[in-house]
């Protein structure tokens, strides 16, 4: 009987490998150079594990376009519960007042509005994962270089804007939360760069971010507060941080954008970070990153940045593994700040189009529901909106064009400290090496259960309350894609080393 388990495992270990279906990195890659550690971490934060985020704003839209998600199995899966088995612990999504015009028409960009923030809040809190909430304060997009106020503010004053600033905040945070979003962190405004609301006085503006953070602190003391600025590179990062202490804004992120082929090195976005955290004893994260894996078009719209790009400094090869070493090189960045260092999130990881499909009708799709950047319809609002059309950054996803994960997911696997499965709480049945996946490393310890005929629930896949060879049958039908393990409550979950 021996043999024959032994030989069954072997020959699911060959199969699995000759199908390709490895989930996650290797045992070996655990301890390589992609992993990264926040040694300093403050525990008190997060539950005491580094934020690993990702800002997945669009995934409303570009679903009801048909972009659908598999895993590496090739089964189809949602997507929330493929970034949960990674490592993922954070969605961010931005919220825009009124994106759309007079007669109901969608700006696109994901129709980012209040309603479709709170079902991804709801989406995320089912698979253990904390929001942050990118409020933006306008109706499309915010950024450095347009701040547009919304449609129905634009004629007030500035105490009345701070009213209803501070209205709208307190609305955005309720509606959130009673669809079972939860929040951990706010963003008051998006790349702020002394532009917010259409105000470009720092300290009027200051005045402004004080009414949104009043709105928060009221709505929930435990709450995160963010203020998010882009380029570290710039020089301008203290003279914000300073401004902000001056008018004694309370607050408790600095946040940046970085992207490694516009925003100078890791080194500098360390030190920077590092000064803020140092000098102003404010926590510092990367809100947003993100770096091409490919130079192809994968929606027929054009890429932001790839190989053909001029004017930017592309710091890593275009390619699966350059990919995940730029990711793997800002989390490090964050966690040599020290303790103040909370971690990264990656910048719409799955903004795909729907593959294989022509130009026009794909840009059918865009226009019916919003799943680019941009529609006809934005023109109206933003005058920069000269061509609407699909992602630019498809290229820079985390998931190649036909919605499989790429290998530089798996970076949220190693970064640590991290709590073994979805929370302390949980575990997935079968993960005998603790690591958020089911895989071929699992069956190795599974084979190890069955011969020393143990008897516990971490290694009971099919919930049978025996462990036997159904078991270690049902872990290969879960990674080859045919079958789902049920998370399962149980105390504390198993830990690496219990079945070596």
């Amino acid at each position: 009987m021996l043999k024959k388990i032994i030989s069954f495992a072997t020959a699911l270990i060959l199969s699995v490998s000759a199908y390709g279906t490895t989930i996650g990195y290797t045992v070996s890659a655990a301890d390589n150079k992609q992993q990264v550690v926040f040694e300093n971490f403050d525990t008190s934060i997060n539950g005491g594990e580094p934020i690993k985020g990702v800002d997945i704003s669009s995934i409303i839209a570009i679903e009801k376009a048909g972009v659908e998600f598999y895993n590496i199995r090739g089964s189809k899966e949602d997507i929330f519960s493929i970034l949960s088995r990674k490592g993922v612990n954070y969605i961010r999504v931005r919220v825009w007042n009124e994106p759309y015009d007079s007669n109901g028409n969608f700006y696109g960009g994901g129709n980012n509005d209040l309603y479709v923030a709170a079902e991804i809040g709801k989406r995320a809190a089912e698979y253990g994962m904390k929001l942050l909430v990118d409020i933006q304060y306008s109706d499309f997009w915010a950024d450095p270089a347009k701040q547009t106020r919304p449609k129905y503010w634009q004629p007030h004053d500035h105490e009345t804007l701070k009213y209803e600033i501070y209205r709208y905040t307190t609305w955005v945070l309720e509606t959130i939360e009673d669809e079972g979003g939860d929040i951990g962190m706010v963003q008051v405004g998006n790349e702020t760069n002394c532009f917010f609301c259409g105000e470009n006085d720092m300290y009027k503006i200051c005045d402004l971010f004080s009414s949104g953070n009043k709105a928060v602190r009221d709505f929930d003391k435990n709450i995160l507060i963010a203020h998010h600025f882009a380029d570290p590179s710039s020089g301008h990062f203290d003279w914000y941080a300073q401004i902000m202490a001056e008018c004694n804004l309370d607050y408790d992120v600095f946040a940046a954008s970085y992207y490694p082929y516009w925003h100078g090195t890791t080194d500098n976005l360390t030190s920077v970070l590092k000064g803020i955290a140092d000098k102003y004893n404010k926590y510092v994260m990367v809100a947003e990153t993100a770096y091409p894996y490919t130079s192809d078009d994968g929606d027929t719209f054009g890429n932001a940045v790839s190989g053909y790009s001029d004017n930017v400094t592309l710091r890593y090869p275009i390619s699966v593994e350059g990919q995940a070493q730029s990711l793997t090189d800002v989390f490090q960045a964050v966690a040599d700040v020290g303790s103040k260092g909370l971690g990264v999130f990656y910048w719409e990881p799955a903004w795909l189009g729907v593959n294989n499909i022509p130009w026009e009708e794909q840009n059918k799709l865009w226009k019916q529901y919003g799943s680019g950047w941009a529609t006809d319809y934005a023109t109206e609002y933003d005058a920069s909106v000269t061509v609407a059309g699909g992602s630019a950054y498809d290229n820079q996803a985390l998931f190649d064009f036909s919605g499989r994960p790429l290998v530089s997911l798996d970076v949220f696997s190693n970064i640590y400290p991290r709590k073994n499965g979805f929370t302390d709480e949980y575990f997935m049945t079968g993960d005998l090496y603790p690591d958020g996946v089911i895989d071929v490393y699992d069956m190795i310890l599974m084979r190890k259960a069955l011969i020393e005929k143990r008897k516990d629930r971490f290694a009971d896949v099919n919930n049978d309350s025996e462990i036997s060879v159904a078991d270690l049958v049902s872990m290969k039908n879960h990674i080859l894609g045919g079958e789902q393990f049920e998370i399962v409550r149980k105390g504390n979950p198993p830990k690496k080393g219990d079945y070596k």
